[in-house]
């Protein structure tokens, strides 16, 4: 049930997406890797006979989203309509106030605007684009209160759905047509690109959508317990799980973030499979995408903002977006380091960095990008002209840092740079 084709070069990427999907837990996915603007892994995998599981179906890719969002504000940037260091406020008038007051697009952008959660859960209904331009959400946002977790914790806190609300509303008060970001992906980047990356999806969409299937928390810590050599389903043993969650604990303990759920209908993971979801605008948790789509995107900011004829953004954009990377601890755990623009950096690791900053790091050193709850991973490495797309519909929700798709992006970066660069 594997398809797809993979360049001279780069079989070693194929080799070991055979062996993964063969070994661990997975239904459907999508790899797709472009170097040097060409397209050199292209594969999917499904695990059912007959499936209409294909290249070009649809999959909810959660946080991965956000580099998206993070490409329409630089867009704004590289017009000279907006600055990183801009107030929310001088923008967004109503958004001052409950300490707002001083808030940055930068601060937006590193997810330390003090909004990691509302007091308040949004019906799903505002999220679909029309209701977005009635500011039905973003009256929601005006009466937020900022809400910093304690000292010790920090400023950086997540905002897992509520970077998306925001970003949105302050890249429609600014855009000149007046657009949401998902109106703005398909005019100028999706459109232009040929890259099947949606946020909001309309009819015929729908009918293209794969769904999303937790692993749930009881099966990864029971699949963890079996050695790898008997054939375990998941990438990590129970004690390598038991150590990562105790510290996750601890670490929510210390904080005090305010709990409400972000939308006022979901019970879980699985309301994303709802279509009244999957019609709304939430950038940060909700695109649906391709392995192929976000690859061709990644392709294009691997390559500086452009892709075969189409510019996408100008050099000045891409500059600002990727400028000032801040390190810090988000949430009192992970170790980031978000640039101005909203995409993190990965760096290489020493002997002494910590286990969760090698968790998220090696293997992936030179990229920017994000990924998705769960396995998605959309991230591009300019030195070695790079664009990597990994899409599961099977979210291992304890792989923290989505390192079974790490994997691929060793090995496809190994194989780069054998091949060098144009």
């Amino acid at each position: 049930m594997i398809n797809g084709t993979t360049a001279a070069g780069f079989e070693p990427v194929q080799q070991l997406f055979e062996k993964q999907m063969h070994s661990l837990a997975e239904e459907n996915a999508q790899l797709c890797i472009y170097h040097c603007g060409q397209k050199v892994v292209d594969l999917w995998y499904s695990k059912a006979d007959g499936s209409i599981f294909k290249p070009d179906s649809l999959v909810n890719v959660f946080s991965s989203g956000k580099s998206l969002e993070a490409i329409a504000i630089a867009s704004l940037v590289g017009k000279g309509l907006l600055s990183y260091e801009t107030r929310v406020e001088d923008v967004w008038p109503e958004y001052r106030g409950g300490g707002k007051e001083n808030t940055r697009v930068a601060d937006v952008m590193r997810h330390e605007a003090g909004l990691a959660n509302f007091d308040t859960a949004i019906d799903v209904d505002d999220l679909l684009p029309e209701n977005i331009k009635a500011n039905r959400l973003g009256i929601v946002i005006e009466k937020q209160k900022q809400h910093f977790r304690s000292p010790e914790i920090g400023r950086r806190e997540y905002h897992a759905m509520t970077r998306g609300w925001i970003v949105n509303e302050v890249f429609r008060r600014v855009d000149p047509a007046g657009r949401t970001i998902g109106e703005y992906l398909a005019e100028e980047i999706s459109g232009p690109l040929n890259a099947d990356v949606m946020v909001g999806l309309n009819a015929e969409q729908l009918q293209r959508v794969s769904k999303i299937t937790p692993l749930s928390i009881g099966r990864h810590i029971l699949a963890s317990l079996r050695p790898k050599v008997l054939g375990r389903r998941v990438l990590h043993s129970f004690l390598q799980l038991m150590v990562r969650l105790l510290k996750i604990l601890l670490a929510v303990r210390k904080g005090s973030s305010k709990r409400t759920p972000p939308v006022r209908e979901m019970r879980g993971i699985s309301f994303f499979n709802d279509n009244r979801m999957r019609r709304g605008e939430t950038p940060s948790a909700n695109t649906h995408a391709s392995a192929r789509g976000l690859a061709r995107i990644a392709a294009m900011m691997a390559a500086g903002g452009h892709l075969d004829s189409v510019n996408c953004l100008s050099t000045p954009a891409w500059q600002e977006l990727h400028k000032d990377p801040m390190p810090a601890t988000m949430g009192g755990l992970l170790p980031t380091r978000f640039t101005q623009g909203g995409v993190d950096q990965f760096l290489p690791c020493t002997d002494a960095s910590s286990q969760f900053t090698k968790a998220l790091n090696e293997g992936r050193e030179g990229f920017y990008g994000w990924m998705g709850l769960g396995g998605s991973i959309f991230q591009w490495h300019p030195d070695a002209e790079l664009g990597f797309a990994f899409v599961p519909t099977s979210l291992h929700l304890l792989d923290f840092f989505n390192e079974r798709g790490k994997l691929f992006q060793e090995i496809a970066l190994e194989c780069a740079k054998r091949q060098g660069t144009r």
